[in-house]
Order: C-alpha cells, then sequence, then structure tokens
C-alpha cells in the first residue's frame, strides 16, 4: 500500500499538563512544520538533523501571531516508530494550546489521524508485524508491571517470532507434499507420509502450548475478575480493605452493611485483579439489600476466581450450603476466617466440597492468611509454574486462530492416516498456515487490519 499523505494528532492526554504534543508522520511534516514554526534564534528548520531538538515559537502564518512557545523535535525516516519523516511540537500542556497547533497544522497540509494511524503506518511499512502493533494497545492499557512486560516483549516479536517457526515448518511440510507428488517415481510417498505426521504433531505440541498459556495471558491483559462471596460478617469487607490496602468498604458488626457490590482494580504480585466486594448473601426482607443479594448471584457467575469466606466461629448454616451449591463448579479459594476464636465450623464438611490445598486459614483482622490468599491467586493464574520464560497469548483473536490452525493440522494426519493422496492434505496445511499469517498480518484480510487499529486511541 502506497501511502503519500502526511498525518498529525494530538499524541498526549488532552487536559492540563506540564507538556502536550502535537506529532506528525508523512513526507511533508518538515516543510508544514516550517510554514508555522519560527526558531528563537533565527534557525532554518530545514537544516535540523535527524534526532535534534529546536526552540522556538509556533506563528499562525494568516496573522503572524505567536501562538506558544515550543520545541520542535525532528526524526528523519526510515529511523523513526513509523518508517517516515517525523516531526513532534512540544508546546505547554492544556486544552487550548495543543488544539490551536493542531488546527494549524491541519490548515497547513497534513491530515488529522484516524485512530492507531501511526502504529498502522508502522505495520504498514514493515517496521512491525500485526502482533506487535497489536501488543502497543497491550503496553499503554497494561495494569500491573506484569502485564506491561508481557505487552513490551509482544512488540519486540516474542510471539511473532514463535508464529513464524511454526508457519517455516509447515512449508516445509508443504515442500516434502510437492516433492512427492511431483516424483512419484521415487516411490517416497510413505516415507514422507511418516514424517509429516511426526512434524504436524510436534507442531500440534506446540500450538497446544501456546493456548494452554492463553487464559493466564487474557487475564494479565483484561484482569482476573475476582468476587469476595459468603454470608453477612464473615469478613468479605474487611478482606477487601486488607487486599486494597485502604478503608474502602464499610465494616461494622451489624448484618447487610454491604447492599450492592463494591469494585476496584488492585495489583496482586503482577497480576491485575478486578476484586469484587459482594452483599451477604443470605434471605431478606429488606428490598436494597435484596437488590445486592440477587446481583452477588449474578457476579458469582461472571467471576473468573471465588473467594469463599466463612465463619470458623460458627457452625455452617443453611446460608453456607446454599453458596456451597452456588460456587461448587467454579473455580474457588475458600478462606476460612477468624481462625482466632474458638473453632466451631465442621471442617470436613468444607474438605468435601472444595479441594484442600486450596483452603486458607485466616484472621482478617489481624492479617494472618494475607500472604497466603496473594499466593493462592498467584498460583491460580500462572498454576505455579515458571512464568518470566514463557510466551503467553493475551488476545482472543490469537487464540481463536490458534484454535483453527490446530484443528487443519489435525484434519490433515487424518488425510493421510486415510490413506488418501497427499495433494488433499495439502489443503489443510495450506488452511493452516494462511490461518497463522492473520496473526502476523502477513495473510490478514485489510477489513480485519482496519478493525484492529480502530481501537487504538488517536495519536499512537
Amino acid at each position: 500500500m502506497f501511502i503519500d499523505d502526511t498525518i498529525a494528532a494530538i499524541s498526549t492526554p488532552v487536559g492540563e499538563g506540564g507538556i502536550g504534543i502535537v506529532r506528525m508522520s508523512g513526507k511533508d511534516s518538515l516543510s508544514i512544520a516550517e510554514k508555522i514554526f519560527r526558531s528563537f534564534k533565527g534557525k532554518n528548520i530545514r537544516d535540523m538533523k535527524s534526532y535534534t531538538m529546536m526552540y522556538g515559537f509556533i506563528i499562525d502564518p494568516k496573522t503572524n501571531e505567536k501562538v506558544d512557545e515550543v520545541i520542535i523535535s525532528y526524526m528523519k525516516a526510515p529511523n523513526t516508530y513509523t518508517r517516515e519523516d517525523i516531526v513532534e511540537i512540544n508546546c505547554h500542556g492544556g486544552v487550548v494550546a495543543v488544539k490551536k497547533i493542531l488546527s494549524l497544522v491541519l490548515q497547513n497540509g497534513a491530515r488529522l489521524a484516524e485512530p492507531g494511524e501511526f502504529t498502522k503506518r508502522a505495520f504498514l511499512n514493515g517496521r512491525i508485524d500485526l502482533s506487535q502493533a497489536e501488543a502497543v494497545i497491550d503496553l499503554i492499557r497494561a495494569k500491573t508491571s506484569e502485564s506491561m512486560h508481557i505487552a513490551l516483549e509482544q512488540t519486540q516479536g516474542k510471539l511473532s517470532s514463535k508464529i513464524k517457526d511454526i508457519m517455516n515448518r509447515l512449508l516445509g511440510i508443504l515442500a516434502h507434499i510437492e516433492a512427492s507428488v511431483d516424483f512419484p517415481e521415487d516411490d517416497i510417498e510413505n516415507v514422507v507420509s511418516s514424517k509429516i505426521i511426526k512434524d504436524s504433531r510436534e507442531i500440534i505440541n506446540d500450538i497446544e502450548y501456546l493456548i494452554k498459556n492463553a487464559e493466564t495471558g487474557k487475564i494479565l491483559r483484561e484482569g482476573l475478575n475476582t468476587s469476595i462471596v459468603g454470608k453477612p460478617n464473615v469478613g468479605k469487607s474487611s478482606l477487601l480493605n486488607a487486599l486494597l490496602e485502604e478503608k474502602r468498604a464499610i465494616v461494622t458488626d451489624i448484618p447487610g452493611t454491604t447492599r450492592d457490590v463494591i469494585e476496584e482494580y488492585i495489583n496482586i504480585r503482577g497480576i491485575p485483579v478486578k476484586i469484587i466486594d459482594t452483599a451477604g448473601i443470605r434471605e431478606t426482607e429488606d428490598i436494597v439489600e435484596k437488590i445486592g443479594v440477587e446481583k452477588s448471584k449474578e457476579y458469582i457467575e461472571k467471576s473468573d476466581l471465588i473467594i469463599f469466606m466463612v465463619d470458623s466461629s460458627r457452625p455452617l448454616d443453611d446460608e453456607d450450603y446454599e453458596i456451597i451449591q452456588l460456587i461448587k463448579h467454579k473455580k474457588v479459594i475458600v478462606v476460612i476466617n477468624k481462625i482466632d476464636l474458638p473453632l466451631a465450623i465442621d471442617l470436613d464438611v468444607i474438605k468435601s466440597n472444595f479441594k484442600e490445598e486450596n483452603l486458607v486459614f485466616a484472621s482478617i483482622n489481624t492479617e494472618k492468611g494475607i500472604e497466603d490468599i496473594k499466593q493462592k491467586i498467584e498460583d491460580f493464574v500462572f498454576s505455579g509454574e515458571v512464568k518470566s520464560k514463557d510466551i503467553y497469548v493475551t488476545n482472543v483473536r490469537h487464540k481463536d486462530i490458534l484454535f483453527k490452525a490446530k484443528e487443519s493440522i489435525n484434519k490433515g494426519i487424518e488425510t493421510i492416516e486415510l490413506g488418501l493422496p497427499l495433494d488433499i492434505a495439502s489443503v489443510e496445511y495450506k488452511d493452516a498456515y494462511l490461518k497463522l499469517g492473520e496473526i502476523t498480518g502477513d495473510t490478514a484480510a485489510e477489513d480485519i487490519i482496519d478493525r484492529i487499529f480502530s481501537d487504538f486511541c488517536i495519536g499512537k
């Protein structure tokens, strides 16, 4: 795709701030800047070297009035983010200044950039592939250092390298099929078939490994939906406050204090956790509390993980048993709270319904058990495995493609095992190759590419 125009956008959040940045990318970036910029020392902007800055003023060419005091930075193609000439105008932060400067840039030859168009140009100009481009938005939206680290690795091509390796191995399989079809007199089909099946199963193992890590990747990208559930006065709000390290929820001895759900994002050992303190589940005549109880039940269904709290100083009752029935099909950490008080709970009932390794004995008021709960959450996300060396598929689109590619390869194996001609199997291997190319962008349709970049903010 040939790109001939120059785009511009505000690349910093609109609002009050120390600086604002208006960015241009395209062959006319420097000439547009020349029309509206005057150097403080009378220097010619055309004499700027790449990766240098110049101090001066933005001028309205029609009135010759100064608009703002700025610093211009210039980056010459192809060693830039978009592989095009880039000019950035660093002005004072604030709505008026940056919008006025953007307006002058647009009046003098630039076009307003579409969402994500700077990154799209980096992709179209071959600096990054599609999966790296998608990782840019993950990097911007990262909620923890761990999710930021994984997104950064994706922008540097960690996933791309693995996908391209699998695609190259599929090309090898297709080459073997081609050779067998072209030279049937060499009687190599049986040997080729055995090798193709062996190579195919190795590829499937690699794809399954990526799919296995996709759930963890999705959590690190979007956050772990975690609901704290239990009957009233078992310590749910106290746990929320302890995890947040602030008094976010009201804590009293009066049952039914929490009548609505409370949602907060917290960082637990690098994992973004969307923690939800639900209303105590019980039978009630209070209309408002009843609505809260129903919402609690809805959140149980939506949650990736449930923290079920019980009061160890009280025997289990009908309310506890009702909650157990609601959550027994979910991933559950059971927090047996108030262990500083005399034990009255029947632990055998708890152990018969939940895995013993998922039990935590705690006294939230004394902060006993808080670190154990955090460890259980981390174990749930990473399954206790070393995480830093893994490749994580963080994108639902990528996961879906991997499933479809695996399906095609399995069909290819079935075709060969049925004794059908190898050129019939080649259709399935080509399909798997084309599917995987949608991750890197090598075979992605234009409408898919447009949809991906439409999720970006303008200016990136």
